[in-house]
């Protein structure tokens, strides 16, 4: 009996698995990720942070500058959703062990109508912030639970403010359970990107208004770093 109880509990917890919902996700990006897997610039570092997410982290070029003293590891791929970073998020972080703590910025998951490809599949608030629930779990399982993982919150930009209050919903949900857990923290920025008209100030994104400028960055860089100070 007791055997059939915990083959009951194996089968729902597998049924429920986001790796199961999102079966195929993983291979979006394949090669980029397969790219990723192949860098070598973490080997004779120790104490780094392990940058990880979307397009946002792959074209910070300027990182190393907006992030001194901190030293960054950028791991980023254009186009990333959580619902394929639950697929690739243990082999990214695995080779990490010497990284000081994590930080992600996803930003993909919630758009406007046909600013995406046919493959694109938008989420919920509430779905979102489950999956990156399930990525914060599995960097403290493969590095370690003490690891502290750090989120950015998904910035309110010109081009996707027609959905922000989806998006925003999105955060807050992050921020809350951020809020119940020792070593997983929210960075907020949204108070830093939105201008006294209400709206995205427009000098901190390049011509699509979805990326940001270098001002954008060093921005960025100044409120990462300030959350990193005080945590750390």
């Amino acid at each position: 009996m007791k055997n059939i109880v915990v083959l009951i509990m194996f089968l729902l917890i597998v049924s429920c698995s986001p790796l199961k919902k999102y079966k195929g996700k993983d291979q979006l990006f394949k090669p980029q990720i397969e790219a990723l897997e192949q860098l070598k610039d973490h080997i004779n570092k120790e104490d780094y942070i392990l940058f990880v997410g979307s397009s946002s982290i792959r074209l910070w070029n300027t990182i190393q500058q907006d992030m001194n003293p901190y030293q960054p590891i950028k791991r980023g791929y254009g186009g990333a959703h959580y619902y394929d970073l639950i697929h690739h998020i243990n082999d990214l972080s695995r080779p990490h062990h010497k990284a000081k703590a994590v930080v992600i910025f996803v930003a993909n998951d919630i758009t406007v109508p046909n600013d995406w490809d046919k493959l694109h599949q938008n989420l919920s608030p509430s779905e979102v912030k489950r999956l990156f629930k399930y990525v914060a779990q599995q960097i403290h399982h493969e590095l370690s639970p003490e690891t502290p993982v750090f989120v950015i919150e998904t910035t309110p930009t010109p081009q996707r403010w027609s959905v922000w209050n989806k998006i925003s919903k999105a955060n807050d949900l992050i921020q809350s359970f951020c809020d119940t857990k020792d070593n997983v923290h929210y960075i907020g920025t949204r108070s830093y990107f939105i201008n006294d008209s209400g709206l995205p100030d427009k000098k901190f994104f390049v011509d699509d208004m979805l990326h940001l400028s270098d001002k954008g960055y060093q921005l960025w860089g100044q409120i990462i770093k300030e959350k990193l100070d005080a945590t750390l």
